[in-house]
This record gives C-alpha cells, structure tokens and sequence, in this order.
C-alpha cells in the first residue's frame, strides 16, 4: 500500500505543473512511464501538437512517431531509474514535409517525497538556425582558406614564370653588367616564389620559423650554388611560430642578405659557409645572417646603399628593428634586433 502523499509534496507538484504549464520555452512533465502529465503551450506550438490531446500520450507516442528515437528512449528510462541524467543531448527531429530540426533535449528526475512518483521534467531548445550558422560559418572560412591557397600557389607559380623569362634575358644579352642585374632579379624572384609556397601550405595566422627559413635558404642554393661542396648555408633557429605578416619580412631580410653574401663573400672561387641564425627571448628576437668569406671592403670615400641594403634597412623599419654590419672574423655579419625588454640576450638554437 503506497504511502499517503504529505500536503506539502503535494503542493509542491501542483507548483511543478503551474510552472510547466505557462513556460514560453518548450518544455514537459513526464510520469515514470514518460507519460505526458502536463506540457507547456510553447512545446505545442513549436511542433504542432493539439495541446488538448497531449496529456497521457507517451512520448514516444506524440506527433506522428517522429520522437520514438531509440537512444533518446533509454536514455529517458534510465532517467526514470535514477541511472543517468541527460544533458545537452543534441538529436535531430524528422517530420514528414516540415523538415528536419536540430534540438537540445535536457531531463532530469523531479522527486516531491516519500509517496511521490518520481516525474521527468524536460526542457527542450531548437538549435537549427544556430547550427546552420555556424556550418555558413565553417563554410565561408573553408572556402576563405582554399581560395587563399589557391592564390598563392598561382603567384608562385607566375613568379617562376617570370625568373625563367629573366634568365632567358641574361643569356640573350651581351653586356655583362645588364646580365649580372638579371641574373639577381631571377635569384630574388625566385627566393620570393619560394615564400609564397611556404604560405601556401603553412597555416594562415602562424608560421614555422625554423623549418620557413631552412627550405628559403635551400630554394636560395639550388639556384644559386654551382658548387654545393664549395658553398654551403647553414640554418639556426628557435623553435617558434610567427605571424605570416613578420614570417614574409624575415624571409626577404634573409633572401636579401644571403644573395649579397653570395654574390661578394666569396670571389674566385673561395669555400666558405653562410650561417642564417635567428633566436628569441620573450618579445626579444635577432636574426642574423654571417659569412666567413673575405669580409668587408674598406674602400675610401663615402659609400653608396645598394638595393639590397635598402630593402633590408626598410624592412627592419617596418619589424621595429635595428641593423648592424659587424666583422664577423672571418667574414661578415649583419644582424637585425628587435629589443622590447632588458632581458638578457636570446642564446643561440640549435642547427635544425
């Protein structure tokens, strides 16, 4: 024999079913067999259910069948059972000729006190327009990133196009001086299609350094080392991402600097190595780029920037950084430092 229902267990069931009763949201009061008890009359508008025949239909039952889904049926009877509770669980509801709906069924086991029968109380959210969105969204980015790719690949290629057309030119021409000025249009264009393969199979917002600068420098050799046993290029650098804005400007500081080295370092056919080293600490980086060639001319008179000094000084205007030419005993170095803090100096990385 059940046990008499208290007055205020009582009270506090006919409260349930007032709250449930006039919710805007879509909401149900199931008995322990998932028997409608009372619904809110947003459940029954949002899925056209006649509010005067839901009571005491299962939920299984409601509609045409559309919400008899098997998982969300044990799910809600282990509810019942008090051996699990649904949370956020996300389903699609399929209605003949009204489309399908992605809702968010949450349900939880309501207990009023000894005698009580314990009551399922579900709240359910339309999520469709939301998911819709953000599908448009993942969409428009997908779409975004492949159209992106698919630009830097045809600039790649159009630069490579335009290096071969280059040293086709100083082949063709006779003067010596015109074909030296080709021939490092062709090594700049190359070093810059270089670039833009690297950006177009790196990630849009971050950038490899390491890996960046060490396949930049092997596109730099293969088309301007004759001798690889002769000249070699050798890659430092620490293990960081950098946003592709900073990684393009390092990448043509250092096109620019390994061309000078290779073009003047090493005269009549002197070995030596180029060493491209960049570090970091904190928000403090340097990149330098050294050779142990024949070093620096010292010739009287003022001298004059060439290109490549002018495009290395205006890029490292544009990194906030300065730039130093030191002896690099043998050789060269140049050097450009970005220091935001008092920090110690970056220590040197290991080869890659």
């Amino acid at each position: 024999m059940p046990s008499p229902v208290s007055p205020d267990a009582e009270l506090g069931l006919n409260l349930a079913l007032a709250v449930v009763g006039s919710s805007h949201a879509p909401v149900l009061l199931l008995d322990e067999n998932r028997a409608v008890i009372v619904a809110s009359d947003a459940f029954c508008a949002a899925f056209d259910i006649d509010p005067k025949t839901i009571v005491g239909k299962t939920f299984a039952d409601l509609g045409n069948g559309e919400w008899a889904i098997p998982q969300l049926q044990s799910l809600l009877k282990a509810t019942a059972s008090g051996l699990a509770e649904v949370k956020n669980y996300e389903f699609d509801l399929k209605r003949p000729g009204l489309g399908t709906r992605c809702l968010v069924l949450n349900a939880h086991k309501l207990s009023y006190g000894v005698g009580t029968e314990p009551r399922l109380l579900l709240a359910i959210s339309d999520v469709t327009d939301a998911r819709i969105a953000e599908k448009m969204n993942d969409d428009l980015v997908h779409d975004k990133s492949v159209l992106l790719q698919e630009l830097q690949h045809r600039v790649a290629n159009s630069l490579q196009i335009i290096a071969s057309v280059l040293l086709q030119s100083a082949r063709k021409v006779q003067s010596e001086e015109v074909r030296g000025h080709l021939r490092d249009a062709h090594s700049r264009v190359m070093s810059v299609a270089a670039i833009q393969r690297q950006l177009a199979v790196a990630s849009l917002d971050k950038v490899d350094v390491g890996p960046y600068l060490h396949q930049l420098c092997e596109s730099i050799g293969a088309s301007m080392i004759h001798d690889h046993e002769q000249i070699s290029i050798e890659v430092t650098s620490a293990r960081e991402q950098v946003q592709a804005n900073i990684s393009v400007s390092l990448g043509l500081v250092v096109t620019e600097l390994v061309i000078n080295a290779l073009k003047h370092a090493f005269p009549d056919g002197r070995h030596g190595k180029i060493a491209v080293d960049y570090m970091r600490s904190g928000a403090d980086w340097s990149l330098s780029v050294s050779d142990d060639g024949i070093g620096i001319t010292k010739q009287p008179g003022p001298s004059k920037a060439g290109l490549g000094t002018n495009i290395v000084q205006a890029l490292a205007k544009q990194m906030d950084a300065s730039v130093t030419v030191s002896d690099a005993d043998p050789g060269t170095r140049v050097t450009l430092a970005h220091h935001l803090s008092a920090d110690t100096p970056p220590k040197r990385a290991p080869a890659i």
